[in-house]
């Protein structure tokens, strides 16, 4: 029965469209075109889920964590949002060494975020600092620029240890 309706359906739809001849598939094939190349120019940005990478932008000795898990999230962590890492490069005389599992706050995210002026923030990259389990950074500087987001999440010593507030 389905596949009765469906031959009919093909063919009423070819003698529909046989009328515009080759124009209609010309213009389908050139509209296909042009979104999968604007689909591939564009990066895809999605949230920071489980084994995502991110730079440590604190001097606490590490360089990069993998994500292990996102706290307080179903899909991943974005900006602010506390994660579970573990330390995959790390410089030789730091505080915290290679393999070491950690607490982090996301700082800055490539994902876009929406703020109540109807401005929206994203970055280049995906960065991290590093805290403790009470939430105080384990570095005592913070480099590069951090999203005053962070105030509402109540990670205001990470604000006051940051470079650039944006």
């Amino acid at each position: 029965m389905a596949a009765a309706f469906a031959s009919k359906f093909s063919r009423v739809s070819r003698s529909l469209l046989g009328g515009l001849g080759n124009n209609l598939s010309t213009l389908l094939t050139a509209s296909k075109e042009s979104i999968c190349s604007s689909f591939i120019s564009q990066q895809q940005r999605t949230f920071i889920q489980m084994r995502t990478v991110l730079k440590v932008v604190d001097n606490s000795g590490a360089k990069k964590v993998m994500c292990i898990q996102a706290l307080k999230g179903k899909k991943g962590a974005r900006l602010g949002d506390t994660i579970v890492a573990s330390v995959k490069e790390a410089h030789p005389n730091g505080k915290v060494k290679k393999g070491k599992v950690v607490y982090g706050v996301v700082v800055r995210a490539a994902m876009q975020k929406g703020r109540c002026d109807g401005s929206e923030v994203k970055f280049d990259d995906n960065a991290v600092v590093l805290v403790d389990k009470q939430g105080q950074p384990i570095g005592t500087r913070v480099f590069g620029p951090v999203p005053h987001e962070l105030r509402k999440k109540k990670h205001v010593k990470i604000l006051t240890l940051a470079e650039h507030i944006a």
